[in-house]
């Protein structure tokens, strides 16, 4: 089983993070160089989650092994299995060999390969590729260009601050400069930045999480923040329509000044082909290819007001297909969580929906899902597992604001992390060990990634699910990622106490940190940082749970969902009526669509059969005068074509009655009694009416 489960993992997290990427990315419409850097750097932030607990293990029985050689140099360990088949070790040192037990050699240069392919993605390639897709230059070397120009800040500011840690240890005199020395230098800024933004989101996730479930067992909680959702959105897609008509203006303009002779001409095509399906055509239909842009002496947008424009076009159809869709997935949540609201006083225990799903359901899930489940779990049994699940979440949260504030102390040992490890470490229970290692470090991964997932910076970072996440965002995920999984796995390690930095015992490290160096170098990170910044969490997660940030971003002018807010309240109501007004909308919709379909079923049949009938006895000399027929008309159809044009334009400039004449009836013929009739008499105009319009 050696490596075995190694590369398990391995495959296992490439679908997981090819299956999340497909979620929020779109693999279509998307660069291929995106969604390949995006998804390299989400594999590689979740392979070091899955990963660490193997190494904990396999340090554990390296650590085991090792104690036992010292303590008896005749023993034998020859071990192949959970149990050893020689020798046997002696009781005081009862180690085994574990199931995912990972061979010397070949965690360091694994460690080494991950974590430098992903510092170079977030600091280098990353940051590049975003600018290079947000750009809109139309050739690679313009875009190349406007990325290198818009990363020279980004990358001096790197380069300061390496400087800064570098003059740090020339200045100081009992330090010499090596090339680990220097590696480790650069490690620590990059775990320093990571560290700070870790403990803001993890102050954040710790709270937030545990309580979004418990609020979601509340009846009603959902539906009036849907509502809340459904107002601001509404907001935000008037606003996308009406950004994208501006930018559709201005391309009209463009397009109609830029001829085809044009040197332009080329970018503008460009631009037309991002622009929605409708304005192209509406743009084509108005599009005078034949006048020469020599003839009229007009000032013609540049290069560079192209590129903007292209960018602008890029930047607003995005934004305005996103909120279409993210309305449409809105208005069934909110349509669902109304049917919740209605079943929860069904006396038959049966989920009735309002709507049908537009996709067909799976059989085999309709079975086992019926209405009579479904009832059971949305009405009855989800609220109480959200309950178990929130208050469960919330121990967990304690334990860690408990271990971020105690993890440095190691007599006694006060951590909570450490203190499960060690007792499953005097056993030997790798099993355990592995499970304890994987549940603590994938929560603290949810509270800190999901975080990511919610923060929004206005509209310029936002994953949305459905494929609506744009390349801007897709990147500056990755990168987030990239930056927070080592200074995370490094926080887990030392609360554990498996970090020997904090631990202060000299044992054998773990292979990842090893590969981290000894931050020994640089003492006050070290020794001051790394320690006491964690116990920042505690404040957060206060600030976390009073909402002073939601509170705070309320008083500036950006609604939040607050119970205790005239704006929420006003922002609910109007929520509730857009939703009422477009659930009326698809009844009708559904209504209309329910009565073609009967009519069509009643009399198409009949309809069918009777033309068949006729078809079938039409008297052969009927037919033959209807062949002649034709033929003769088809020899007349050029002449009477015109006649018939005539007569169309002629009916077309008929004026439309005068429903405010003093006599009506409902025969016109009858009222005029001058112009010719079936018996005889001619009808004239009428005097009163001749002079009206003069």
């Amino acid at each position: 089983m050696s490596g075995a489960a190694l590369g398990l993992e391995i495959v296992f997290v490439f679908f997981l993070a090819l299956f999340l990427l497909h979620r929020y990315g779109d693999f279509k419409k998307q660069h291929r160089l995106v969604i390949i850097g995006t998804l390299l750097a989400w594999y590689l932030c979740f392979l070091i989650v899955f990963i660490l607990p193997l190494d904990v293990s396999t340090t554990i029985y390296n650590r085991c092994k090792h104690a036992a050689a010292n303590s008896s140099p005749t023993e034998n360990s020859n071990i192949t299995g959970f149990h050893a088949t020689a020798t046997p070790v002696p009781s005081q040192h009862p180690c085994f060999k574990p199931w995912s037990y990972i061979p010397d050699g070949i965690m360091p240069i694994f460690w080494r390969v991950v974590y430098w392919t992903s510092q170079f993605l977030t600091w280098i390639l990353l940051p590049f590729m975003q600018s290079y897709a947000r750009s809109g230059g139309f050739s690679i070397t313009g875009k190349i260009k406007t990325a290198l120009i818009e990363n020279a800040i980004y990358y001096g500011t790197y380069l300061l601050i390496f400087g800064a840690f570098l003059i740090y240890v020339a200045v100081n005199p009992h330090l010499h400069l090596e090339w680990n020395q220097l590696q480790t230098i650069g490690i620590a800024a990059a775990n320093t930045w990571g560290l700070f933004l870790l403990v803001l989101l993890l102050g954040y996730g710790l709270v937030e999480i545990p309580r979004s479930y418990w609020n979601g067992a509340k009846r009603g909680y959902l539906l009036m923040k849907t509502y809340f959702k459904a107002a601001k959105l509404m907001t935000e897609k008037a606003d996308a329509e009406e950004t994208l008509e501006d930018v559709m203006e201005e391309v009209r303009k463009v397009n109609e000044s830029i001829k085809y002779n044009h040197p332009l001409r080329k970018c503008v095509d460009t631009i037309l082909k991002k622009c929605p399906t409708e304005y192209q055509e509406k743009m084509g239909r108005n599009m005078d290819d034949y006048e020469d842009f020599d003839e009229k002496h007009n000032t013609y947008p540049s290069e560079k007001s192209l590129v903007k424009l292209h960018k602008q076009v890029i930047y607003s159809v995005q934004r305005h297909r996103r909120t279409q869709v993210q309305w449409q997935i809105l208005l069934e949540q909110a349509f669902y969580l109304e049917d919740v609201a209605k079943n929860e006083t069904s006396a038959t225990h049966q989920f009735v929906h309002t709507f049908q799903s537009p996709e067909p359901e799976n059989k085999f899930l309709q079975y086992f899902y019926n209405p009579t489940v479904e009832w059971y779990w949305e009405c009855l049994l989800r609220p109480w597992f959200y309950r178990i699940l929130a208050v469960v979440l919330s121990i967990f949260s304690v334990i860690v604001v408990w271990s971020e504030c105690t993890f440095f102390s190691t007599t006694p040992v006060l951590s909570l992390f450490a203190v499960f490890i060690q007792l499953a470490e005097k056993t030997y229970n790798y099993i355990y060990i592995e499970i304890a290692c994987f549940l603590s470090i994938f929560f603290l991964s949810i509270c800190v990634y999901s975080t990511v997932f919610r923060i929004r910076v206005f509209n310029y970072y936002y994953l949305a699910s459905h494929h609506q996440t744009d390349a801007y965002s897709l990147l500056f995920s990755g990168m987030l990622f990239c930056r927070l999984t080592p200074p995370l796995c490094l926080n887990f390690l030392g609360l554990t106490h498996m970090d020997s930095s904090i631990s202060h015992q000299n044992t054998q490290p773990t292979a990842y940190t090893s590969i981290m160096g000894s931050m020994k170098v640089l003492s006050f990170i070290a020794d001051g940082f790394y320690i006491y910044y964690p116990m920042l969490v505690v404040i957060l997660c206060i600030a976390t749970y009073f909402s002073l940030g939601t509170r705070c971003l309320n008083l500036l002018g950006f609604q939040q969902f607050m119970g205790d807010n005239d704006m929420t309240s006003d922002l609910v109501d109007e929520g509730k009526e857009l939703i009422r007004r477009e659930k009326r909308k698809r009844q009708r919709q559904e209504e209309g669509e329910n009565r073609r379909r009967e009519w069509k079923e009643r009399y198409g049949h009949n309809r069918e059969d009777s033309t068949r009938n006729r078809n079938v006895h039409v008297d052969p000399k009927e037919s033959n005068l209807s062949d002649i027929s034709t033929n003769r008309s088809s020899k007349y159809t050029r002449a009477n074509n015109r006649t018939e044009r005539d007569r169309i334009e002629l009916l077309q400039d008929v004026e439309p009655l005068d429903f405010n004449a003093e006599t009506f009836t409902d025969d016109p013929l009858e009222s005029e009694p001058g112009r010719y009739q079936p018996g005889g008499r001619y009808l004239s105009m009428s005097h009163s009416r001749i002079f009206d319009d003069v």
